[in-house]
C-alpha cells in the first residue's frame, strides 16, 4: 500500500470518527537513510524505518550532515555549542534524550541553524523509542531513534567520518492505524459490503418468489372455489317454505330475513343464505359462515386438485331436507354433466356469478 493510499485512508477515517485525530492516537514512522565514506572510496548506505516523528515535528522531509553537540551530548542550555552555523550546508543535531526537555534540546539546535534534530534514546533501552512530545517547538523536523542506533552514528561522527542523512516520512501507526489494520479495515469494508448486498438480494427475491407463490395459491383456490360453487344447490324459496314463514330465520351474511322469490345457496353443511351474498364470502374464504364447513373438502375438490382428477365428478348426495306441509322429502344433486329439467329447476349457473335468472324468479 502506498504512501498516498494510507494518507487518503487516515484522512477518511479521521473524518468518519472512526479512529481519533490526535497525537496520542496516532503517530508516524519517520524513514532515516545515512550514508559515508570508508576507505578506498566506498560509501555505506543504511536505511531503516526505525524513526518516529514527534508529535509536533511537521511531517517533512529532511537532510543534511549529522552534527554533534560539543559540551553536552544531550544538547541543554541556550548554546550546546554546534560547530556548524546558518551559512553552513545543511545539518541535522544529533543528540541524547535527558536533562532537560525535548523543546530545550529541539530550540536550541533551530537557533543554530539546524535543518532537523534526531534525538536518540537512553542507554540501556536498546532500539525502542518514544512518541516525544515538544509543544514549544513546533516548526522543525524532530525525529526520535533508538539509543544504539544512535550511538553507532555517534562513534562515526566522532571518528572524523561525515555522515549525510535523510529524514523521510513513513507510515501511520496506532490502535487502528498499523498497516495490517489499513488493510483489515479495507477487505472488511468490502466483505460487509457485500454480504449486505447479497442479504438484501436474498430477502427481496425469497420475499417475490413468497408473494408470487401466495398469488398463484390464492388464484388456485379461487378457481376451487367456483367449481364448488358451481355444485351447490341453488333454490329459489316460496311463500310456503319455511324459511319465508319465519322472520327469524335471517341470511347470516346480511342479517336480513327470507322473502319469497330470493335465490338462495344450499351449502353441504344445510346452511342456505342468499345467492349475492354468500358467493363473495366463498370466493374469498370457502367455508361456511355458521359453522366453518369447508365447501372444497366437502366436495372432495381440494383432493382431487392434488391428485390431478379433473374429470370425475363427485358422487350422488344428499344435500338438503325441506320440511314443507308435506311429510319431509329429498332433492338429490345428480350428475352436474347431465341434462335434468328438474335440476335446471335447483341449480343456478354460477360460472359468472352472474345476478339472478328471470326463469329462476319466475
Amino acid at each position: 500500500m502506498g504512501k498516498k493510499t494510507q494518507h487518503c485512508l487516515l484522512l477518511l477515517l479521521c473524518l468518519s470518527g472512526l479512529v481519533p485525530c490526535s497525537a496520542a492516537m496516532v503517530f508516524w514512522t519517520a524513514v532515516v537513510d545515512i550514508s559515508y565514506a570508508i576507505s578506498n572510496n566506498q560509501t555505506v548506505d543504511k536505511y531503516c524505518e526505525c524513526g518516529v516523528f514527534g508529535r509536533n515535528s511537521p511531517l517533512e522531509k529532511a537532510s543534511g550532515i549529522i552534527t554533534l553537540p560539543k559540551r553536552d551530548p544531550k544538547g541543554c542550555g541556550p548554546d550546546p555549542g554546534y560547530n556548524r552555523n546558518a551559512s553552513s550546508p545543511a545539518w541535522i543535531a544529533l543528540v541524547k534524550r535527558g536533562n532537560c526537555t525535548f523543546s530545550e534540546k529541539i530550540n536550541a539546535a533551530k537557533r543554530q541553524g539546524a535543518a532537523g534534530v534526531l534525538v536518540y534514546n537512553l542507554d540501556g533501552s536498546g532500539n525502542t523509542t518514544t512518541h516525544m512530545a515538544h509543544s514549544d517547538a513546533p516548526d522543525i523536523v524532530a525525529v526520535m531513534i533508538g539509543n544504539l542506533q544512535g550511538m553507532e552514528i555517534v562513534k562515526l561522527v566522532k571518528n572524523g567520518t561525515d555522515v549525510q542523512m535523510v529524514i523521510d516520512v513513513g507510515s501511520p501507526h496506532g490502535p487502528w492505524m498499523d498497516s495490517y489494520w489499513l488493510y483489515f479495515l479495507s477487505i472488511s469494508f468490502f466483505v460487509v459490503t457485500a454480504a449486505a448486498i447479497t442479504y438484501f438480494v436474498f430477502i427481496s427475491a425469497n420475499r417475490l418468489y413468497n408473494l408470487n407463490r401466495h398469488r398463484r395459491t390464492e388464484r388456485k383456490l379461487k378457481n376451487e372455489a367456483k367449481k364448488a360453487i358451481g355444485r351447490l344447490q341453488v333454490r329459489t324459496l316460496k311463500k310456503d317454505d319455511e324459511e319465508t314463514m319465519n322472520d327469524s330465520n335471517m341470511c347470516a351474511v346480511c342479517i336480513e330475513s327470507y322473502r319469497a322469490g330470493e335465490v338462495v345457496t344450499v351449502l353441504t353443511c344445510d346452511h342456505i343464505f342468499h345467492k349475492a351474498c354468500i358467493e363473495p364470502w366463498l370466493l374469498d374464504r370457502r367455508t361456511c359462515p355458521m359453522c366453518k364447513c369447508d365447501i372444497l373438502k366437502a366436495l372432495g375438490i381440494e383432493e382431487e386438485s392434488k391428485d390431478n382428477i379433473s374429470t370425475h365428478s363427485p358422487p350422488d348426495v344428499t344435500v338438503v331436507t325441506v320440511a314443507g306441509a308435506e311429510a319431509l322429502y329429498e332433492v338429490p344433486l345428480t350428475d352436474p354433466g347431465s341434462f335434468d329439467p328438474e335440476r335446471q329447476q335447483h341449480l343456478y349457473d354460477n360460472r359468472a356469478f352472474e345476478g339472478d335468472s328471470e326463469a329462476s324468479r319466475g
